[in-house]
């Protein structure tokens, strides 16, 4: 057996070792265990609110909207070949949509909404998803259209599956008058989704696109189309060049740029994470110095007999790293376990819930990645073995005259 390997063994098992040096190294073990885990909780739990709050926007809107400047544009079936033919290869879906804002009515409450006028044949996989009750299906039905909310606005206006709503919507766009009465139409509640985001659980509410069409008064025009890409890496390209090439009342804008707010948050909340890795490291860091000084001090007169039975220098500071090793090692090993027990337990029972009217969900979301695992795990396992070189070294020094003298 290597050498320095087994006397660190006997080090780290042996039973006449010091309580107070026991629990020193135990409580090394405990700090980078803790550093570890809070690390990787951290890291994750950033990573489910970016991947959620992008996923769930993609799923509701697009990667990139093409709009308007006036109030609505011209029939899609002139502009979708050209926007195909723009954009191939690079889209995976292209959909129109007629959208405005409407008062949505029951027996016992009303509400501001924003109706969006979809076609069913489209891609619209997010809000299927997301049904909790009722099913996906927009009927344009010349006396009762089918309309899909969202469950905070079932529960505001009280309705459920089956019941009927009424929309209230501006005629033309202008201020309701005895000669411009606003546009009034029933609609059935088909399916009510939850997406556990406010903006669109409390203000969304979907429709068919002929029915939308027909409640806006804007006969065979949309307001705007929702585009979904093959790779993220070309939204701002495909954004800026559809930019450059539409005119007027034309303009597109990616998602980035429509939930600005959102993503720049997200990237807010980033921010202080080296410096809460620079931290957590620190503590480790100084765990494993004092814990292996510690061993040093109380191993002097065995360093002392070592050396003078012919170890040399490079074995003494090899018997410490390898008992740092050890520390870092157990301390990386258990944080990992315990991040992964918390993280699993959050993503399968939801335990912790946030409002969400401020953070966008209503449970705290979590992502586990690989990645963020072994990145923490091989930096602090690379900074404690840099570490215990200063112990190490240290003990290399200790002249086994001085050492043994009052043995």
């Amino acid at each position: 057996m290597f050498f320095p390997f087994y006397i660190s063994k006997k080090y780290i098992y042996s039973k006449k070792n010091s309580r107070f040096i026991s629990f020193i190294s135990g409580f090394s073990i405990a700090g980078i265990a803790l550093g570890v885990a809070t690390l990787i909780i951290a890291l994750s739990i950033l990573n489910g609110f970016q991947n959620t709050i992008t996923n769930k926007l993609i799923d509701f809107d697009s990667h990139i909207q093409i709009s308007s400047y006036s109030t609505s544009l011209p029939p899609y079936e002139k502009f979708m070949p050209w926007l195909k033919k723009s954009l191939s290869p690079y889209y995976k879906s292209i959909n129109p949509f007629a959208s405005k804002l409407a008062i949505i009515s029951s027996r016992s409450f009303k509400e501001g909404v924003n109706i969006k006028g979809i076609r069913p044949e489209d891609s619209w996989g997010g809000i299927k998803r997301d049904i909790v009750a009722g099913k996906f299906l927009l009927s344009d039905s010349s006396e009762t259209p089918a309309i899909i909310i969202g469950e905070k606005l079932a529960e505001k206006l009280l309705v459920k599956v089956g019941d009927k709503v009424t929309l209230f919507a501006l005629n033309k766009d202008q201020i309701p008058s005895p000669e411009n009465l606003p546009n009034i139409k029933k609609f059935v509640v088909a399916g009510i989704f939850e997406s556990g985001m406010s903006i669109y659980d409390d203000l969304n509410a979907y429709v068919n696109i002929k029915a939308a069409q027909e409640l806006f008064n804007i006969g065979d025009n949309v307001t705007g189309y929702d585009i979904k890409v093959n790779d993220i890496s070309k939204i701002d390209s495909l954004t800026d060049f559809l930019a450059n090439n539409l005119k007027y009342p034309y303009t597109a804008r990616s998602i980035y740029q429509i939930h600005r707010n959102i993503f720049t948050w997200i990237e807010l909340q980033k921010k202080p994470i080296p410096i809460i890795l620079g931290l957590i490291i620190i503590v480790a860091v100084f765990n494993i110095i004092g814990t292996l000084l510690m061993i040093v001090l109380e191993k002097t007169n065995a360093v002392g007999v070592l050396k003078s039975l012919g170890a040399n220098r490079r074995q003494i500071v090899s018997i410490f790293l390898i008992q740092g090793s050890y520390f870092a090692l157990t301390g990386i090993v258990l944080g990992n376990i315990i991040a992964f027990v918390l993280a699993y337990l959050q993503l399968k029972f939801k335990i912790i819930s946030i409002p969400s009217s401020v953070y966008f969900m209503s449970s705290v979301p979590v992502h586990l990645s690989a990645f963020n695992f072994i990145l923490v795990s091989a930096l602090t396992f690379l900074l404690s073995i840099i570490a215990s070189v200063i112990p190490s070294f240290i003990a290399s020094k200790i002249q086994p005259v001085t050492s043994l003298r009052f043995n």
